[in-house]
Parts: C-alpha cells; structure tokens; sequence
C-alpha cells in the first residue's frame, strides 16, 4: 500500500540539476569523465544527468550502463531455478583513468553498488568512482556512501522505495509503500 509519494516530477528534475551542477563543480568541469547508470532505472537517470550537464557546460560527457546481473551476491539465495537474465552492458569508452560516476535510484543495502563496481572494474581502473543517487533510504550492510545524492528518505525495513521513471514507468514519482 502506498503510503506517500516523496517526490514528484519537478522535485526529481529539481534533484537531477543539482547533482548534475555538483559533478560539475567537485570535478571542476567534466573533463574525463564518465557517467554510467546501473540497469535499469539508472541508465535513464545517468543520461538525464548527462543532458543537464550538456545544457550547463556546452559539453557531451560519454554515457554508459552496466548489467550487475552475474556479479551479485543473491543470485542463489533468490532461489531462483532458471538462468539469470543478462541484458549486457554498454561503456562507450575506456574508462582506464578516467572519473566514472556510478549512477542507481536508490541505495540501501549498498550491494547492488559493490556488484556494479565489479562490473566496471571489467572494463578499466578508473583514477576515480563517484556514486550518484536519486535516492538514499539507509540500511547500509557494507561501507558505501553516495558522493551525491537526490534525496535522503529514511525508511524502516518494512517500508519500500519505489522510484517510477518516465521512460520505464510513464511516470515520474518516488513513493514510499509498506512491505
């Protein structure tokens, strides 16, 4: 059951311009940068990102995505029987010393974000990871922070995050729902 929507069209748009104005400005333009967004919901919030910091600095800043499918640590405790789906993964550039910002819309438990940096560590050594995220609800089991973030919405474990993008959604809306 939802209990209240969080964020709503504007204040995802309001969000995504100040994340992208702090990259900017904690890595003094974008020169060598890279933004990749996790599949799925990531990969659209990483390209909003990086029309926004089109739109300020006149500059395109390479964009990516990345699968965790096969590096995540839940694949046998899901239980699941059948092989896991791999959608693949797409950086358009090497990323060997380059700033990668690592886009997701909701951090938790922070193992969704240590699978992707596996993930990319397939695909260069970045001189730097930065960790971009919509929304931060707490909850960490592992030592990952984000580097920017949306909105921080503290949340109980009986409590669940839902991020709804227009491109995936036909909205845009972050809601809390009871389990």
């Amino acid at each position: 059951m939802q209990k209240a929507i969080v964020l709503d069209q504007p204040a995802i748009r309001r969000a995504l311009t100040r994340i992208a104005h702090e990259i900017i400005e904690r890595n003094k333009g974008i020169e060598n940068c890279v933004i990749v967004g996790i599949r799925t919901r990531g990969i659209y919030l990483a390209k909003r990102l990086a029309e926004r910091i089109q739109q300020i600095e006149g500059e395109e800043v390479p964009v990516g995505e990345i699968d965790i499918t096969l590096y995540r640590d839940d694949l046998t405790i899901k239980g699941e029987t059948n092989e896991p789906e791999v959608k693949g993964s797409q950086v358009p550039t090497d990323i060997t010393n380059q700033t990668v910002i690592l886009v997701d819309d909701v951090l938790f438990t922070g193992r969704t974000v240590r699978a992707a940096l596996d993930a990319l560590m397939d695909f260069g050594r970045p001189s730097l990871i930065q960790l971009a995220v919509l929304v931060d609800r707490g909850h960490r089991e592992l030592p990952i922070r984000a580097d920017y973030v949306g909105k921080n919405i503290p949340t109980s474990r009986g409590e669940k995050i839902v991020v709804e993008l227009e491109e995936v959604d036909q909205l845009d809306q972050v809601s809390i729902y009871d389990k």
